[in-house]
């Protein structure tokens, strides 16, 4: 399997605040730390640690040099990334005292895909066979990434996050995997409830795997008749910026490296255990060796996905 991530590159500037802003307030930070990020950059260097091949596609603006050489420097492919002299999508990211965080996105050059540049980039693995192609929603035409991607024969997964208006109008049924948090799956199932979440998407879309991602209350997976769900490790933490980034590379290395639900679930619920005990983003995704490590030292304590069905 290879992992091709049409994936976003930003800038983060995190700030280390008390609390959050509220309307009108004006506050020193406690610090700030700039570091590489973005949603695709982060899951194009979970995958890779965790032992995908990647090939990172997107367009890196003039400041963009630093988030090419750390794609490289994880092991991720560079060679269809596109430059551009506009300005490079960036973070602003506040991290409060106990390691939430929010996030203020500017999308910059990770908006100016062109259907021509995704034809070129798809067509350049027309002869390979088992390619993952990962989307996520900080980037521009993906509804039309997905129907390319799909005509061509290859898999799909998205995770759809920042959620947005687009999101239930892009041709979801054609995934292969699509992996929501419970505030982005209410608002695709249009629910009240948590609990209403999967069985709305499994109707809606029978053939598509569901990851759903319930932060501290641990991940949900359906996939055809089987269905799991899984707790989470107890970890300090220290900032929860790509944790859900980690999750979602490791699942799709294990997914599609074992295909076993239930050991997708532990491994990416280990791996993102350990990231949020780190500060930053891409700096804070774990080499699969540690992962494994914790798992079989027992570090972070035990845990099981549980069979629903």
């Amino acid at each position: 399997m290879k992992l091709l991530n049409f994936g976003s590159l930003n800038k983060d500037y995190v700030y280390d605040v008390e609390h959050f802003l509220q309307p009108g307030e004006t506050m020193s930070s406690l610090g700030l730390f700039i570091n590489c990020g973005g949603k695709g950059l982060n899951q194009s260097i979970a995958a890779a640690k965790a032992g995908i091949p990647v090939h990172h596609a997107g367009i890196v603006g003039a400041d963009g040099g630093i988030l090419e050489e750390k794609l490289r420097e994880n092991g991720v492919n560079i060679s269809l990334l596109q430059r551009a002299d506009s300005p490079n999508g960036h973070a602003i990211i506040q991290v409060d005292q106990s390691g939430q965080n929010c996030i203020l996105l500017y999308g910059g050059t990770n908006r100016m895909l062109t259907k021509e540049y995704i034809d070129r980039t798809l067509d350049a693995f027309a002869d390979e066979k088992d390619v993952l192609v990962l989307l996520q929603n900080e980037t521009n035409l993906v509804g039309y990434i997905m129907e390319e991607a799909h005509r061509r024969g290859m898999q799909t997964a998205l995770n759809a996050a920042p959620m947005n208006k687009d999101v239930p109008d892009y041709p979801l049924e054609l995934l292969d995997w699509l992996i929501v948090n419970e505030v982005e799956g209410r608002q695709i199932a249009g629910c009240e409830t948590d609990e209403e979440i999967l069985p709305f998407l499994r109707e809606k879309y029978p053939n598509c795997g569901i990851l759903l991602t319930l932060g501290s209350r641990g991940a949900c997976c359906v996939r055809g008749k089987e269905e799991y769900r899984i707790g989470c490790f107890h970890a300090d933490v220290v900032d929860t910026t790509a944790a859900g980034d980690t999750f979602s590379g490791y699942f799709l290395y294990s997914i599609y490296e074992e295909n076993n639900i239930p050991n997708a679930l532990l491994l990416a619920s280990a791996a993102s255990a350990l990231a949020i005990g780190r500060k930053g983003a891409s700096d804070s995704v774990p080499l699969k060796a540690e992962v494994e490590e914790a798992l079989r030292n027992g570090t972070l304590g035990e845990l099981h996905a549980v069979k629903i069905r």
